[in-house]
């Protein structure tokens, strides 16, 4: 009498494997946004923090735009694959500041996407001008490819 049949395991067949880890979305790198603006995340720390540089396509300023710092920070609980984050850019050329919060996808076609919105703070002389300092928007950043 010959054995009987043995079937795969349960997931161990055609990739079909519902163990496997979901794609990891990461911040570090290189991200244009939908302006054209580009970021650069440094190393993201054991406390989840990081920091980089923004060079910003668009201003509302006459000032020359130049490339301003950015500090921000991962949120860790679970050490989920597509997380939540925050970041503060102080802009260099102008009397501003912008916060960014958001979090790191992992699109249908494999792509990350950094999906965020933002608070734009402008400085204004007096209290009287404090209705037209503040401004909000989104954008959505893709990883920036090296050229080879």
């Amino acid at each position: 009498v010959p054995p009987p049949a043995t079937l795969p395991a349960p997931g161990l067949c055609c990739g079909t494997n519902s163990q496997s880890l979901p794609p990891q979305c990461v911040l570090t790198g290189r991200w244009i946004n939908d302006l054209g603006s580009n970021m650069t995340i440094g190393a993201v720390n054991g406390k989840g923090d990081f920091a980089g540089s923004y060079h910003t396509a668009v201003s509302a300023t006459t000032n020359e735009i130049q490339v301003s710092p950015l500090q921000g920070s991962q949120h860790r609980t679970n050490q989920k694959s597509q997380p939540t984050f925050g970041f503060t850019v102080n802009w260099s050329f102008s009397d501003s500041v912008t916060v960014f919060t958001g979090q790191c996808f992992v699109d249908e076609e494999g792509k990350e996407v950094l999906k965020t919105m933002w608070l734009l703070r402008s400085y204004v002389d007096n209290i009287k001008n404090d209705w037209k300092a503040t401004r909000v928007g989104i954008n959505i950043f893709t990883r920036l490819q090296s050229q080879k």
